[in-house]
């Protein structure tokens, strides 16, 4: 331990503690910018400068550890000058058209800029220009990236990805796409990563309110709204909403008030993915000599993207089987239009997504129906949800819950932890067994698989197909090093589940924004808790994805339920795909 003088207050801290952790610890704030724990330390903003006596110069405080007998000054006059400083020398060269910035009000140089009492800007703004690319779901505006290097150090320590990178020298250094590339030509999974951990609007998810908007004002056209299940654990915190408020009924009653004419649950398609990925095991394990192994789960269309471009030669590894979405926006546009007696070519199917890369994937030319329209015609994230909640003048805190619509509406247990790392393995497992003997295992019976733990590895025993070796990991920093591994043969699994963002769904690119706080733990958590709470905790007891099967598809891997519900993962390819 160390003692340090701050502000006037004698500090003892463990030895080797950064003037900011210190501060933090004593309750003094220290306004910074670029700071990220463990990932972002190189004090690039110089907002969290500070005065230590005896030293000519001020120093940073995120990096600048104290020692023993230090005398510091957080909020001196010479400090204040200098933050005020530095800060309009950063808007200098910003787009402050706050009006019109989708992380107005949730922004941390808007924030600073008031707190620091900034009210004119002595110096000439000269912003940078780029061109905005609307084909890819992540957007970079150039003319308000601070130089913080957060997105870089995300992208490179986190996922593994490499995207970004400095470009530049001297007054003109800024932050583009790596190797002097476009984002739409490089081998970027479109996590959103980057976005939800830049302080400004400079890393955007591609917005498509407008789209969904047009749909809804159209009367010739049926609109159908799909909800993920980590939306419905993040959707409020834009609200402020306390728990007991915070439930999915008020978000069903919103997005009824908005105008969809149909609000249906992407649990039911999870339901129906277990379903089919569950008997695609069991058919794989039991015929181990036809296929490669391990098998990967293909949910997560991040984690597909990578696959392909990464691990090439691993692409038939994945399951066949769709996501949920897409699964949902193909029974949506068969089954249900049938049922209904609605042309399919007049509705409009929209996601809420908690993920950025979703938006690509709806996009796929694999991800077509018979009449070449996409299953799914727009994706939305949790945030895009919660502007139009606010665009129209909906106060979700004062409406009365209501229900999902029906038959697409039901889900399990099992369904509402495919947000939540380890949820899709765990649903999974349960209806294999079930496939396999018969007969239902508690289902708590495969918590070895959840945690948040970035790698985790178990071995179950199912009686009739014997040991299951399963892993599940998330973050692609961390799927690569299981992929290098699994490549080597250090390790061998027979089913694998990957998840593109830490945490799984929960803390995906499309999820509400706090700056400096990671929420997927804490979301995830409430899934499982969800699922503990819900009377039907097994896929294959669903009562409607049943029904499903009895009057439609007839049964899992069947004609139809191949037709509809799984795809060639081979038969498109990524920009950046590379040979490996």
């Amino acid at each position: 331990m160390v003692t340090c003088s701050m502000d006037g207050r004698t500090l003892t801290v463990p030895k080797g503690s950064t003037i900011l952790k210190a501060a933090e610890q004593a309750g003094i704030p220290i306004p910074h910018l670029c700071f990220l724990k463990d990932i972002n330390e190189i004090g690039a903003c110089r907002m969290c400068m500070v005065e230590v006596e005896g030293t000519e110069r001020l120093v940073p405080a995120c990096n600048t550890a104290v020692t023993e007998g230090m005398v510091i000054h957080t909020n001196s006059p010479r400090v204040r000058q200098a933050r005020k400083t530095n800060l309009r020398l950063i808007l200098s060269q910003h787009n402050s058209n706050c009006t019109v910035c989708v992380r107005s009000g949730n922004c941390q140089l808007q924030r600073l800029s008031h707190d620091l009492n900034i009210h004119f800007q002595p110096y000439e703004v000269q912003l940078e220009r780029s061109h905005v690319d609307l084909e890819v779901p992540i957007v970079r505006e150039a003319s308000k990236c601070i130089k913080c290097m957060r997105c870089i150090q995300i992208c490179d320590k986190i996922q593994g990805m490499h995207i970004w990178d400095v470009a530049g020298t001297g007054s003109r250094t800024t932050v583009d796409v790596s190797y002097n590339r476009s984002l739409k030509n490089t081998d970027c999974t479109f996590c959103g990563q980057c976005v939800t951990h830049c302080p400004t609007g400079a890393l955007t998810v591609r917005d498509d309110t407008n789209r969904a908007l047009r749909a809804l004002a159209d009367p010739e056209i049926t609109t159908v709204v799909q909800v993920a299940p980590a939306v419905r654990v993040a959707w409020a915190e834009a609200f402020g909403l306390p728990k007991r408020q915070a439930t999915t009924g008020r978000m069903v009653a919103a997005l009824k008030r908005i105008g969809f004419d149909y609000v249906f649950d992407t649990n039911f398609a999870a339901d129906l993915t277990i379903m089919e990925e569950g008997s695609e095991l069991l058919e794989r394990l039991s015929h181990r000599g036809k296929y490669r192994w391990p098998m990967f789960t293909s949910c997560c269309p991040g984690w597909v993207r990578f696959v392909k471009t990464q691990f090439p030669s691993y692409t038939e590894n994945l399951s066949t089987a769709k996501s949920p979405q897409q699964m949902f926006g193909a029974v949506a546009k068969s089954y249900f239009a049938e049922k209904m007696g609605i042309d399919s070519r007049k509705m409009c199917v929209v996601s809420i997504m908690p993920c950025s890369a979703k938006k690509a994937e709806c996009e796929l030319p694999t991800m077509r129906n018979a009449f070449g329209n996409p299953d799914v015609d727009v994706v939305l994230t949790t945030r895009e949800m919660c502007r139009l909640f606010r665009s129209d003048c909906i106060v979700p805190g004062d409406l009365e819950e209501a229900p999902f619509d029906s038959p697409l509406g039901t889900g399990t247990g099992a369904a509402v932890i495919f947000g939540a790392t380890g949820g899709v393995m765990d649903a999974a497992l349960r209806s294999a067994y079930f496939l396999a003997t018969g007969t239902n295992p508690d289902p708590d019976a495969f918590s070895k698989v959840r945690g948040g733990k970035p790698w985790k590895e178990a071995v179950f025993s199912i009686p009739g197909i014997g040991e299951v070796r399963v892993a599940v990991v998330s973050g692609l920093a961390n799927t690569r090093r299981l992929m290098e591994a699994v490549d080597s043969g250090r390790v061998e699994y027979d089913f694998v589940e990957v998840m593109a963002c830490p945490g799984g769904c929960a803390g995906g690119g499309g999820q509400p924004i706090r700056d400096g706080a990671e929420l997927a733990s804490v979301r995830g958590t409430r899934l499982w808790q969800m699922d503990a709470r819900t009377p039907v905790r097994f896929s294959h007891e669903n009562p409607d994805v049943q029904a499903l099967y009895r009057t439609y598809l007839k049964k899992p891997l069947g004609e139809k339920s191949h037709h509809l519900l799984h795809t060639d993962h081979t038969a498109w390819s990524v920009e950046g795909e590379t040979s490996r």
